[in-house]
C-alpha cells in the first residue's frame, strides 16, 4: 500500500489502477468509501489507457484524519498526490460524495486539472431553487439534517450504523445499506452481481478502518460552505446522474449541470451505481483522458 506525507505532516494512502504511463486521473471516492473502490470486471483502466490514483480521504482507510475539513480542503491533498506521482496535469473524477470534491478540484486547480466528472454528486446545501430532499431516502435526509446540528449529534447517528453495515456485508448485498437507504431496482441488480458485491465489501471494510471519522467529517463538510462556488468553474466538466437514484435524486444532477458553466449533462443508466457494462465505464475514462 503506497503512502506519502503531506506538507502538514499527515499520511495519505492511495492505490493506482491502470498502466503507470497511462493518462493521469485522480479518483475521489464516495461517502463512505476508500481507495479500494474500482470497477470490478476486467481491466477497463488499461483498456482506456489511463492510470487512476484513488486515495483515502482524511479519516478513511489509512489516511490521517483532518477534523473540521471543508470540501475545498481536498484540493491540497489532490495536488500533493499528483506531485508525489510526478503528474503536472491530470483529470479528476468523483462519484456520490466524491462529486463535490471533484468539482472543488475543477474550480480551484484550473491550471492542473484538464477535465472533471461529477457522477451522482450532491448539490451544495444552500442550492437556490432546489428542493434538496425531494425523492431522497430517509437515511440520507436524516444524515444531512443531523449534520447541521454538529459533530456530536452526527457521530451519534452514523457510528452505530457501522457494525450493522459490516454485518450485512456477509448477507445479501442488495440490502447492504439497510432499510433506511432503499435502492432502486437497477442498483439492487448491480449489487446482486458477485463481482460488484465483493468489491463493495472490500471497499466498506477499508472505509471503516478508523471507525466513523471519515464519514463524520464528510457529512459535516457537505452542509457548510464548500469553500468554492460551482459557477466559478472554467474547465470542461461532465455531470452525470441517474433517473432512478434514491440516494442522490436526479434533481441534484440537473441543478449542478445548470450551474456549472458549460457542463455536459449526461443521464446515466438506472440509479446511483449506473451500468455494470465495462464498455460504459471505459467510455467515461476515455472522456476524462480526452480520447473520446
Amino acid at each position: 500500500m503506497p503512502t506519502f506525507e503531506t506538507p502538514d505532516g499527515r499520511t495519505i494512502a492511495y492505490q493506482l489502477n491502470g498502466p503507470r504511463d497511462g493518462t493521469p486521473v485522480v479518483g475521489l471516492h464516495g461517502t463512505p468509501g476508500s481507495r479500494l473502490g474500482r470497477f470490478p470486471i476486467g481491466d477497463p483502466y488499461a483498456d482506456a489507457g489511463v492510470c487512476v490514483a484513488q486515495y483515502d480521504r482524511p479519516g478513511y482507510g489509512d489516511s490521517t484524519r483532518r477534523p473540521g475539513r471543508t470540501v475545498a480542503d481536498c484540493v491540497a491533498d489532490v495536488a500533493a498526490l499528483a506531485d508525489e506521482l510526478g503528474w503536472e496535469r491530470f483529470a479528476v473524477t468523483g462519484g456520490s460524495g466524491g462529486g463535490p470534491h471533484s468539482l472543488a478540484c475543477a474550480a480551484l486547480l484550473p491550471d492542473r486539472v484538464i477535465r472533471a466528472t461529477c457522477d451522482v454528486g450532491i448539490a451544495p446545501w444552500n442550492a437556490e431553487g432546489l428542493d434538496y430532499f425531494d425523492g431522497m431516502v430517509d437515511g440520507n435526509v436524516a444524515e444531512f439534517t443531523t449534520a447541521r446540528r454538529g459533530e456530536e449529534a452526527f457521530r451519534a447517528l452514523v457510528a452505530p450504523q457501522i457494525p450493522e453495515v459490516l454485518e450485512r456485508l456477509d448477507g445479501d448485498m442488495r440490502d447492504v445499506l439497510g432499510p433506511e437507504y432503499p435502492l432502486s431496482e437497477a442498483d439492487r441488480d448491480v449489487l446482486g452481481r458477485p463481482e460488484f458485491g465483493a468489491q463493495l465489501s472490500r471497499d466498506m471494510k477499508e472505509a471503516f478502518k478508523q471507525g466513523a471519522d471519515g464519514w463524520v467529517d464528510d457529512g459535516l463538510a457537505f452542509v457548510k460552505d464548500w469553500g468554492f462556488a460551482v459557477d466559478s468553474i472554467a474547465i470542461p466538466v461532465k455531470v452525470r446522474y441517474g433517473p432512478d437514484d434514491t440516494l442522490v435524486p436526479a434533481a441534484h444532477g440537473r441543478w449542478l449541470a445548470a450551474h456549472v458553466p458549460g457542463a455536459i449533462e449526461e443521464l446515466k443508466y438506472g440509479g446511483h451505481l449506473g451500468s455494470a457494462d465495462p464498455a460504459v465505464f471505459i467510455e467515461q475514462l476515455c472522456w476524462l483522458a480526452g480520447t473520446k
